[in-house]
């Protein structure tokens, strides 16, 4: 959609490019969680894939709730484990469930010992303002602009209850509850 993804669609095999990272802070499983609840909106499933691959490899059970608008922009089930106990819904019912994939959480939280979820802003907010994740600790990957990725120019600040934190050095996976969703902006 942006330039820097315009271009870079357009190397190909064998161009060299310079990258910077990883920066930030990733999802962390906590050793004593073996029940993990993962929720993907949209794209979101592209970094809950490898964390997924990873829980399973560590012996945990994975469930993964996946979201998207229509069938057409779901994830390829080719592309998960078969490990993964997938559950998914579209919004225009075109694949499994219809409605919100955040909808489907009163069958799935209870037994999740941690929550992982990345996706669109809506989502998240859903998922703050749902009672059963409450006592739950659940993480998300938030995606807001980085423009310089060292934290150097407060571009990508958000205002937790902890004070002001900027995604591309103290995130972009921040504790649920910690985000002061009134103040964020959607993108």
């Amino acid at each position: 959609m942006g330039k820097g993804t315009g271009w870079l669609s357009q190397r190909k095999a064998g161009d060299n490019i310079d990258l910077l990272g990883p920066l930030g802070n990733g999802f962390s499983i906590h050793p004593d969680s073996q029940n993990l609840l993962f929720i993907a909106g949209g794209m979101g499933i592209a970094p809950l894939c490898f964390l997924a691959r990873q829980a399973r490899r560590q012996g945990r059970s994975v469930r993964l709730l996946l979201g998207a608008a229509t069938k057409a922009q779901l994830c390829p089930s080719r592309l998960l484990s078969d490990e993964i106990s997938c559950v998914t819904a579209t919004e225009d019912g075109s694949a499994g469930r219809q409605g919100m994939i955040t909808e489907c959480l009163p069958d799935f939280s209870g037994r999740a010992d941690q929550v992982f979820a990345c996706g669109p802003t809506p989502m998240y907010r859903a998922l703050h303002n749902e009672e059963l994740l409450k006592t739950k600790h659940v993480q998300v990957s938030l995606e807001v602009r980085m423009a310089c990725g060292l934290g150097v120019c407060y571009g990508c600040t958000v205002k937790t209850e902890n004070g002001l934190k900027q995604v591309c050095r103290d995130g972009p996976v921040f504790d649920l509850n910690d985000i002061i969703w009134d103040e964020f902006a959607d993108i």
